[in-house]
């Protein structure tokens, strides 16, 4: 689960770590009174979406008075915002962030995610402040620091120094910058997210180490422990899919391809969408409906794929084990009847209960193209669907 960048600085604050004061504000005239509540000559009025790149896009504003504040937020809010990492449709902006001015001396970057070869969170600290972590890790990958830590022990003193030491920060700001980044740490592991960045992280002229900037995801497997998180959850940003497939624990992820896929087991999921890929087509989604899945299950997969108005074609690559053939194909058969399908459906079945499920997909009496093997069924659905080829 993502959340905005004002919600992030709230938790980090919790946790200890330094933040500027600010306001949310939902209208334009609300900005304007949290420039004149924050009392400070300069403030920053920032779009609030699930994205980066929102100041080269126009979502981050320098003002100097109520009325900028006022005339920031009116040009940001109810529009959308786009940015690199939006995609064309971009994002609609419905809060924004007005925040204290910072006197900048200095930035640097500072973030956690989980290392899968160690198996370990690491933290990355960069005198690269301001840019996206890939870019500096591909033009300047020497001037990224590491340090592995155990979740149990957290981010040891020594290792937060050597951080702070090795990225410039200066030797009077070494303590408080150590500290930022053990309470970081902290956030990372209390809150089991999957990523906590603070980008920038800025040293200020008189002496203050900030988090100006914040992003924080959380393992959305671990929220069952956080319940008090679900009220941070804005479905504004979430695609109606998602959220829909979500109510039935379908894993669900839109994509901007044209083939909808339909699998069980997540490496299978896949395999599919790059087989598809190699035989020309576009994967519309990663969709997998687990090993357990039901005939009501599937049903309400199908028609969220079918929901997705740039799927011209549907590929169900199912290996029945706990999820029999059969149930998935009566699913499949029901689902397909109720919405009136209308684009091409290519179906593999393999496993448990296989011909008998082949059997109610044959008599259904709907278009169905039945496929042996995974290779087949790609190159089928792409030779189908307009664009792909045989």
């Amino acid at each position: 689960m993502k959340i905005h960048e004002y919600q992030a600085k709230e938790l980090l604050k919790r946790m200890g770590v330094p933040v500027p004061e600010g306001r949310t504000a939902r209208t334009a005239d609300e900005a304007a009174s949290a420039y004149h509540e924050l009392g400070s000559p300069i403030s920053v009025v920032k779009a609030q979406i699930h994205a980066g790149g929102r100041g080269k896009a126009g979502g981050v504003k320098v003002v100097r008075s109520a009325e900028e504040a006022r005339a920031a937020a009116a040009g940001m809010l109810g529009k959308a915002l786009i940015t690199h990492q939006t995609g064309p449709q971009g994002r609609v902006v419905h809060t924004v962030w007005v925040e204290k001015g910072s006197s900048i001396d200095r930035e640097f970057y500072a973030g956690i995610a989980l290392d899968r070869r160690l198996g370990l969170p690491v933290m990355m600290a960069s005198s690269e402040g301001g840019m996206e972590i890939e870019e500096v890790a591909a033009k300047h990958p020497e001037k990224i620091l590491r340090e592995a830590f155990l979740p149990g022990d957290g981010l040891w003193g020594y290792q937060a120094r050597r951080l702070a030491f090795g990225i410039g920060i200066p030797a009077e700001l070494i303590g408080k910058a150590s500290k930022m980044f053990q309470a970081l740490a902290r956030a990372y592991v209390d809150l089991d997210c999957s990523i906590a960045e603070i980008n920038p992280l800025v040293t200020t002229k008189d002496g203050q180490v900030l988090a100006l900037d914040a992003k924080i995801n959380f393992d959305a497997n671990a929220l069952y422990r956080h319940t008090d998180l679900a009220g941070y959850r804005d479905k504004n940003e979430e695609d109606p899919k998602e959220i829909e497939a979500s109510k039935y624990d379908l894993s669900y992820i839109a994509l901007e391809g044209n083939i909808g896929c339909m699998v069980n087991g997540a490496g299978l999921a896949m395999a599919t969408m790059d087989t598809i890929q190699l035989h020309g087509g576009s994967p519309a989604n990663f969709l997998d409906v687990g090993g357990g899945a039901t005939k009501e299950k599937v049903a309400a997969a199908f028609k969220i794929l079918i929901s997705d108005t740039n799927v011209q074609g549907i590929l169900v690559n199912i290996f029945g084990g706990i999820a029999k053939c059969d149930m998935i194909a009566e699913g499949v058969v029901a689902a397909a009847r109720e919405v009136k399908l209308a684009v091409p459906l290519v179906v593999r079945l393999e496993g448990t209960n296989v011909e008998r499920g082949r059997e109610i997909l044959k008599n259904s009496g709907l278009a169905i193209t039945p496929a042996a093997s995974l290779d087949e069924a790609a190159s089928k659905i792409c030779g189908l669907v307009k664009g792909g080829r045989k």
